[in-house]
Parts: structure tokens; sequence; C-alpha cells
């Protein structure tokens, strides 16, 4: 059997990829799309910066803004470390999603479905409706914000996965709120700017990210480079490295660091700041004998908010760069299109006429 016809007889990669010793036709990249595994520069602990944030709410506070302030302006991404949730529950989390994702097929496939409007659903790759070439990932997506109105659809196994994970989700959301707090500060805003004024009734999702092991991985990505549709991230990954981000052109990977957090900026947060702080280009590439999860939460205006540069940030020198719209026209340019490495903000210009 070929391995095109292979994949056709499974719905998850998981379960597909333990058969292979070659990477089927339809995850292969274009020669002009492919990760140069061979040129990548080695892994540094310095590729993005890493923000201490013990203090944030005493003597250290302006000093601490000011580093997130920077991180956001020049990097678009940054490493938090003292931020309040405990080892014992990042290393749970990882846990819960390894043991996930190696549960029986038919027990996964109890919520399987490839409909991207449903708040829980198991998957793979990205929207294998409409894309043309597949993403070297299998991916649990949960909607939980507020949490008692999307917890009931959650996985019933592990056994302990909707209460730990929602735990997880509650003090994710904590993290978020301090850190926007500080944005807003860091902008000039008021400290509540952007949590009263920009998200509406607010919403929270999260992926628990599945990377299996790759035969040929300088020929397909985990996902491909993409800026993230919503405000902002804070991603988890487990100590297989996979991340890389564009900086001054070039992909740059960036190596975990226990018990931190990688927080970068979303095209929400671009717009809020009305171009200040930068959405920046990211993507996760796979390795060749070492299954790789990551747990990002994707924090985001409510569907019907109303987003546009912050009032505070637009003058006569400085006009708003993108005209307002609502969270929901976004996301759905967003996800019709697919990942890609031109962001959808452009069409959003003030002066766009798309």
């Amino acid at each position: 059997m070929s391995a095109v016809a292979t994949t056709a007889t499974k719905l998850l990669l998981s379960d597909l990829a333990p058969t292979l010793k070659n990477v089927p036709s339809d995850y292969i990249r274009p020669i002009s799309d492919r990760p140069n595994l061979t040129d990548q520069a080695h892994i540094s602990d310095g590729s993005i910066p890493l923000i201490d944030l013990q203090g944030l709410y005493g003597p250290r506070r302006s000093d601490i803004i000011k580093q997130i302030g920077q991180a956001c302006q020049h990097c678009g991404f940054f490493q938090v470390k003292n931020h309040g949730i405990s080892e014992a529950m990042i290393n749970n989390m990882l846990s819960i999603a390894r043991t996930f994702f190696k549960l029986p097929e038919s027990e996964r496939l109890k919520i399987y479905s490839d409909d991207p409007s449903k708040p829980t659903r198991l998957s793979t790759s990205f929207n294998v409706k409409t894309e043309k070439v597949s993403n070297w990932r299998d991916f649990l997506r949960l909607h939980c914000y507020p949490l008692q109105d999307y917890v009931h659809d959650w996985p019933l196994n592990p056994p302990s996965f909707r209460e730990d994970v929602g735990d997880y989700c509650t003090s994710v959301r904590g993290l978020v709120l301090r850190l926007i707090e500080a944005i807003s500060e860091s902008l000039g805003l008021p400290s509540d700017y952007i949590d009263k004024e920009a998200l509406g009734k607010h919403g929270q999702h999260m992926a628990l990210n599945y990377y299996p092991p790759c035969p040929q991985p300088e020929l397909t990505y985990g996902l491909p480079g993409h800026t993230d549709p919503n405000l902002i991230t804070i991603l988890l990954q487990d100590d297989v490295p996979g991340l890389q981000v564009l900086r001054d052109g070039n992909w740059v990977p960036v190596n975990p660091i226990p018990s931190t957090f990688i927080v970068n900026i979303g095209d929400q947060m671009q717009v809020l700041s009305n171009d200040r702080y930068k959405s920046v280009l990211h993507r996760a590439v796979v390795s060749r004998d070492k299954e790789r999860i990551s747990i990002p939460t994707f924090y985001c205006p409510s569907s019907d908010a109303v987003i546009g540069p912050a009032k505070g940030l637009v003058d006569q020198d400085l006009p708003a760069v993108y005209r307002d719209f609502t969270y929901a026209e976004y996301y759905k340019k967003f996800w019709n299109r697919g990942l890609a490495t031109e962001c959808c903000l452009d069409m959003f210009k003030a002066s766009s006429t798309v």
C-alpha cells in the first residue's frame, strides 16, 4: 500500500506515523518552503528575552514593565519565570497531554472533528478541509473561558482531565491578566485599558499539540510560519526543541527552559498598539526521533468585541494604522486563509479597500 493510500485509512497522524518510513506526499512542502535544518543557528537560551516577574507588584514593577515593553516592541516574543504557576501544575499538564495522545485510537476518536466551529475537538494538521499541504501535527482544541460553558464537553479520559486542565486554564488566565495590565502600562495607557476597554467579554482557548517523530523532518513542518490572530499567546512546551521565531530575517530556535512560559504578541495586540508592538512570524519544526508536546493558550477578544488602535495612541502625527473591526470578522478571514507568512492585518489597514 502506498503512503498516500495509507493516509486515507487513518484520521490522526499519531496513529499513522509509527508505520511510516517516508513522509507521505501530502505532507511534503515545496522545495522553496522547507525547513533548512542543516543551516540553523545553534540553539541559544538568549534567542528571546527572559523576564523575571518576581516583584511585578513591588519595587521592581517599573523595571519589569519596561522590559516587557521593549520585548513587545523589538521581539514580539519573550519568556517569563517566577510567573506564579507551580512546577507541579506545569509538569502535570504536560503529563496529561502525553497520556491523552497515548490513549487507544478508538477513545481519542470519540471527539474527532474537522469542523473548526466546534469548541472541543481533536483533529490533525490545521484545516484539513482547505489546506493543500498537511502539517505534521495532531491537536486537541479546547475553549476554556468562561470555563463553565465548555468544560462539560471536554474529554473524560484521562480521568483527572477536566479538573486538572480546568485549574491550569484558570491559572494561565490569571497570568494573562497580569501581563496585559503590564503591557497596557508599557504603552502609556491606563493599566486596565486592554482588560476593560478592548476585549469585550474576553475569550480563551487552548491547544494540546502532539508532534510525532518524523522520518524526514527536512521535508515538512509541524506548523509553517504564521502569526497568531489572537491578542496574546502563552506557550508551555516540553523539553524537545521545535519552536522557531523569525528575527532579522533568520529563523531562530528557542530553547525550552524548564518551568518557564513563552509569551508572544498576537495580531490584535499589534492593532491595539497601533503598530508599536509587533506580531511576529513563528513556526514549529519536527524531530526525527523525538515526539514533542506544546500547549499554547490563546487569549483573545470575544467575537463581538470591536478592535481598533487605542485612542490614546492615535494623534495627528500617529494616525490610526487600522480600521475598526470585530474579532469575528478577523478570525473568519484568518481561518479561511489558513496559515501563511503574509499576515491578515494588511486587509484591515485604515487605507485598505479590501
